[in-house]
């Protein structure tokens, strides 16, 4: 088993007085099991139930108290609550609108047991089945594909992880970072993906994996799908969305599809309850609060870039170019620059915004944009010039800050640019890899 980085946040959690049961949520097979089995070593008594077993399922079968629910525990898994810390693990609790219950019990009357749930749709049951949640009294953590640090120290790269941290990257890690960042790009964070790539080295290894990945995906997302219509629908844009992955869509005949906008929306929102998908829309502003325009289309981001690699048949562009850029026109560096932005925050689940301005004589886009210190910092990945970046200079004509960022294959650096009006900024260029460290390097410079 690999270690992951949510294991640091799991052990806060469990030295925080003020604990509440903790819900950790993340799409099917993103490692929830596995981590939470990691953790369970911090204990003396751990304790698993998958709901998805009938016999653990009976345990929430009848209306208890929360002491006949612990009693319960105890008789169907034989085993003593009596003597030091326990941990109980209630996955797939979706499954059981009573255990789902429960957790506030868990919280106001038993706070001694620690308590974690998971369940990758519990959103979509709460929804479809009326379950009455305990709103205030439950604490989230969020999993998901294996970000580049994890890869590194999966891969017993830990010497590079330990540069990384220090905040200085020599020119000989540097060429390494970027070899390794390609790699992981290529075959993404899927855990059993990851798995078998580093055992057996070979990428021709993983086709079985990558297909019963989006199966399992279609199959679980129809369950909870209104009608037959929308289980059409789940399957037509989870088969579709490797295609239009880092596009701007339009929900109406979607994937080439007869389907409607009503359709289609209803569809991708359960889809992304289930954490499969983020809709970046826009922002329009430049400074806090950032207001998101649902109006605009949405930018679409899905769980993992190596899945796109794989359906959209692209593997083999990734042994034909050094930069990230120069594959499938773009599209695959900015994901995998947000995809790391976003896996590298287990406390939030919010798509990383996009930068729009519309007008009749020109249009702008910046890719990304993140907040450091309080400051709303523009992020583009590109290649090129500075003086290319048109969007950019746009932005920071009309931003208060003089700082903005691009991700790109050079090495760290600072340079001063002046936009076509006149403002001068500082361009801080980093290298891919850094992708999930914008916070970090970002914030030495403001």
């Amino acid at each position: 088993m690999y270690k992951r980085q949510i294991i640091s946040n799991l052990k806060e959690w469990k030295n925080r007085t003020d604990r509440k049961p903790l819900i950790l949520r993340g799409a099917r097979q993103v490692g929830k099991t596995t981590a939470v089995n990691m953790f369970s070593k911090e204990f003396d008594t751990f304790i698993e139930l998958n709901l998805d077993l009938f016999s653990d399922l009976q345990i929430f079968k009848e209306e208890y108290g929360i002491d006949d629910i612990i009693q319960a525990i105890q008789v169907f898994k034989n085993i003593s609550f009596q003597k030091g810390s326990v941990l109980v693990f209630i996955d797939e609790i979706q499954n059981s609108p009573q255990a789902v219950k429960m957790l506030r019990y868990f919280y106001e009357k038993r706070p001694d047991i620690f308590v974690i749930a998971a369940g990758s749709l519990l959103e979509i049951a709460i929804e479809k089945q009326d379950i009455s949640f305990p709103v205030g009294r439950v604490e989230f953590l969020y999993l998901y594909p294996f970000n580049f640090g994890e890869f590194l120290r999966a891969s017993q790269e830990n010497i590079l992880t330990e540069i990384i941290d220090s905040g200085k990257i020599p020119d000989y890690a540097h060429d390494k970072l970027m070899m390794l960042f390609h790699k992981y790009t290529l075959i993404g964070g899927m855990p059993e993906v990851l798995k078998k790539y580093l055992e057996k080295q070979d990428i021709n290894t993983l086709k079985t994996i990558y297909q019963s990945l989006l199966v399992s995906y279609v199959n679980d997302s129809e369950k909870y799908a209104r009608n037959h219509t929308i289980k059409r629908v789940i399957g037509h844009c989870l088969n579709s969305i490797p295609n239009e992955t880092g596009k701007r869509i339009k929900f109406q005949n979607f994937g080439n599809s007869d389907y409607k906008s009503r359709e289609v929306s209803e569809s991708m929102r359960l889809i992304e309850k289930a954490m499969l998908i983020s809709l970046v829309y826009p922002v329009t502003n430049t400074s806090l609060p950032l207001i998101t325009d649902f109006k605009k289309s949405p930018k679409l981001q899905f769980i993992d870039t190596g899945l796109i690699n794989y359906f959209t048949c692209i593997q083999p562009e990734f042994f034909k170019f050094d930069d990230l850029n120069a594959i499938y026109k773009g599209f695959i560096a900015e994901h995998i620059v947000r995809q790391e932005i976003i896996a590298s925050d287990f406390t939030h689940n919010n798509p990383v915004p996009i930068w729009t301005r519309e007008s009749k004589s020109s249009n702008a886009e910046v890719d990304i944009l993140i907040t450091v210190k309080g400051t709303v910092i523009p992020v583009e990945v590109k290649s090129g010039t500075a003086g290319s970046l048109k969007s950019l200079h746009l932005f920071m004509d009309e931003s208060k800050n003089d700082l903005a960022v691009r991700l790109c294959a050079n090495k760290l650096n600072l340079e001063t640019v002046t936009t076509p009006s006149g403002k001068t900024f500082r361009l801080l260029n980093l290298p891919y890899y850094l992708a999930g460290y914008l916070e970090k390097f970002v914030g030495k410079f403001l």
